[in-house]
């Protein structure tokens, strides 16, 4: 709706249609020559910027303050002031009432959609019954014919209104607190992408620091730049732009971040509006690569969230073809990791109006975005819907006081679901948009792990774990595996590759690269399957790991270091993805991954030779034990002979209940000592 096109000439003769209105005319100021050459100095000043449209109303609200200062008493100067106010720019929004009060105070007919902007100025202060009246008022002087947009909008506020009536009533129990200046200044910060684990977060911001030092033209503010800060020691770093190859002179801005923090996608404004893809590769940004044609199209691609197994995609576009402006598409990568034909989400989650700023959770089901549609209270409001058996759910309004009358969007949440973060003007910020944490707040009490001995069993053992859990609303059923893989010799950070299988499936579920300056990694794990992992890089040994994660698991932090031995003679590993029937020598289906892994390493290290190893825990007698680890460990011999494996390579033993690596007095230790484990003999 064009609700802007009245522009009030200049203040001069003026006929008023109320005596306590006050005309800017010479003759009314007699007193006050000099203030009134100043005051009439000030509104040419700010008519400059308005006349350049609505992206520089904001920029004229000093120049017009400076004038009603002067005379507070005149309708077209309240009025402008009120409708800058309200610009899309504005950090004064909700500031615009009191000014369109007094203008149609002094004048009920100071401007054809006065109604309209009241309207608007109660509903950005959630006086819910009286915007309503206002845009009722409004309706009353539109044409059905002629208005039809107009109408459209103005009943589409009136039902925000109506939802914003209903979320007031039950506010979200959240705590919302400005990050503070280490990230936030003067300028506006919006877009937040923070990692799964909340130890950086990527966000945009319009700065005289950004690259070139440019101003873009059409919004009069400074070109946007990415920024980045690290959480250390329980705060926030100084931010620091991120400068090239991320940041060009032009508008860059933040449209996306794995959970892992180490791919990156942005926003650049060629050819309609693009997606950029960016990777770090020790400690630097490779060239960001526009995405490929499946992705982008000659029209708008914005936001894009990549899911947890690193082979799903979700991304916002207003290509032709979807439910109203711009929808949320999906798209899968092939085998060759190319992404592939986007599908539309659908009408449950896209609607005739903007859906905007996706964010899948860590879970890789729990689907955050804001829109202008379903029950907004006005502007993006923020959603969330689950995908379960097929289908996504009804999207979930997050609530007041997280949503508000105004724009609430671009939301990115921590892998916990404990904080969110957003962009947000408020009185206590530092200027425009600041940026903000949430924290859902729910009852506090101890996390209950019935598999946690089972993940400490599959890690290793407490020695080199650490674990830590969080209850929140929003809770998700993940566990967030993260920590440094080093040479076990040097103790040197290594670039290796994380791969994940669904032992049931023998399937690879996602595969991941650690970083090659700092060792670090981090995956989420969703609940419900049963997990094999291997950490693997040439000239070593892989180091393997088994996660069976229940559908009942809660969140959960593990921090596991790897240290990965050299292919050096006397070098062993247990095979942790290495499963037996119980009390047999059988080997299930779910070792399958394990021991073609294990035939990889045969095969491309063809030198090697091996012993398998078998032991047990100190239940049962030693006879029974000792036969029982030779069985099993003469299982696996046979599967890689069966597999082109030389006999003349491999040895097999069984010892027992010798050699523990655990505690027999405990079922965690016990279960560790159960194990398969190969070592080098001969290369």
């Amino acid at each position: 709706m064009k609700k802007y096109l009245f522009i009030p000439v200049l203040f001069v003769a003026f006929i008023a249609s109320s005596q306590q209105n006050i005309t800017f005319e010479k003759k009314n100021f007699k007193d006050n020559v000099k203030g009134y050459k100043q005051a009439m100095d000030s509104i040419d000043a700010g008519q400059k910027f308005y006349k350049m449209g609505p992206s520089r109303y904001y920029m004229a609200i000093p120049y017009f303050l400076a004038a009603e200062k002067f005379n507070p008493d005149n309708d077209q100067l309240n009025y402008l002031i009120g409708v800058c106010m309200l610009s899309h720019n504005s950090a004064f929004k909700t500031n615009a009432l009191p000014y369109l009060q007094k203008a149609y105070k002094l004048n009920p007919a100071v401007t054809p959609d006065i109604h309209y902007l009241l309207g608007r100025g109660y509903h950005l202060n959630m006086e819910w019954e009286t915007a309503k009246q206002e845009y009722s008022a409004y309706l009353q002087t539109l044409d059905q014919k002629k208005n039809q947009d107009q109408i459209a909008d103005t009943k589409k506020k009136i039902e925000e209104c109506n939802n914003g009536e209903i979320l007031v009533k039950t506010p979200s129990r959240v705590f919302i607190d400005n990050l503070g200046g280490a990230i936030n200044t003067a300028n506006p910060e919006y877009s937040a992408l923070v990692s799964a684990d909340e130890s950086e977060i990527i966000f945009t911001s319009k700065r005289p620091t950004n690259v070139g030092g440019k101003i873009d033209e059409d919004g009069g503010q400074y070109t946007e730049d990415l920024y980045i800060s690290y959480f250390k020691n329980g705060n926030w770093s100084q931010s620091t732009n991120m400068g090239t190859p991320i940041n060009t002179d032009e508008n860059d801005a933040t449209a996306g971040l794995s959970n892992d923090g180490q791919t990156l996608y942005l926003y650049r404004g060629s050819n309609g509006g693009d997606l950029y893809e960016t990777h770090l590769k020790g400690a630097a940004w490779t060239k960001p690569e526009r995405m490929n044609n499946k992705i982008n199209t000659q029209f708008q691609e914005t936001s894009v969230s990549l899911g947890p197994d690193g082979k799903t995609l979700y991304f916002v576009s207003d290509k032709p073809g979807g439910f109203g402006d711009k929808d949320i598409y999906m798209s899968l990568m092939d085998v060759k990791g190319r992404w592939q034909e986007p599908v539309n989400l659908g009408p449950v989650i896209n609607t005739q109006y903007a859906e905007e700023g996706v964010a899948m959770q860590a879970d890789g089901k729990t689907l955050y975005f804001s829109s202008k549609g379903h029950n907004s209270m006005g502007g993006y409001d923020i959603f969330k819907s689950v995908y379960s058996n097929g289908h996504w759910s009804d999207p979930e309004n997050l609530g007041y006081p997280i949503n508000t009358p105004d724009d609430d969007v671009f939301f990115s949440i921590s892998a916990s679901g404990k904080h969110g973060y957003y962009s947000s003007v408020r009185k206590e910020g530092h200027g425009e948009n600041d940026l903000y944490m949430i924290t859902f707040l729910g009852p506090e009490k101890p996390v209950v792990q019935s598999n946690e001995d089972d993940l400490l069993a599959g890690m290793g053992g407490v020695a080199d774990v650490m674990m830590t859990a969080a209850v929140a609303v929003n809770s998700p059923k993940i566990t967030l595996l993260k920590g440094i893989i080093t040479d076990s010799m040097t103790h040197k950070p290594i670039e290796a590759s994380i791969e994940l299988v669904d032992n049931k499936k023998n399937i690879v579920i996602a595969s991941f690269l650690s970083n090659s300056t700092t060792g670090k990694y981090l995956v989420s794990l969703p609940a419900g399957i049963n997990y094999g992992i291997a950490v693997k890089a040439e000239g070593y040994l892989f180091y393997s790991a088994n996660f069976d994660l229940p559908d009942t698991s809660k969140y959960m932090v593990v921090e596991k270091n790897v240290a990965l031995q050299p292919l050096d003679i006397g070098s062993r590993i247990v095979l942790r993805n290495i499963f037996f029937d119980f009390n047999k020598a059988t080997l299930r289906d779910e070792s399958t991954a394990e021991l073609d892994r294990l035939i990889n390493l045969l095969t491309t290290y063809s030198s090697l030779k091996i012993e398998i190893s078998g032991f047990t825990d100190n239940k049962g007698s030693a006879e029974y034990n000792q036969k029982l680890s030779e069985s099993r460990a003469k299982s696996v011999v046979e599967y890689l002979v069966a597999h082109s494996i030389a006999a003349g390579r491999l040895t097999y033993k069984g010892y027992g209940k010798e050699d523990p690596i655990a505690s027999n007095d405990t079922e965690d230790g016990r279960q560790q000592n159960r194990r398969t484990e190969f070592k080098i003999t001969g290369k």
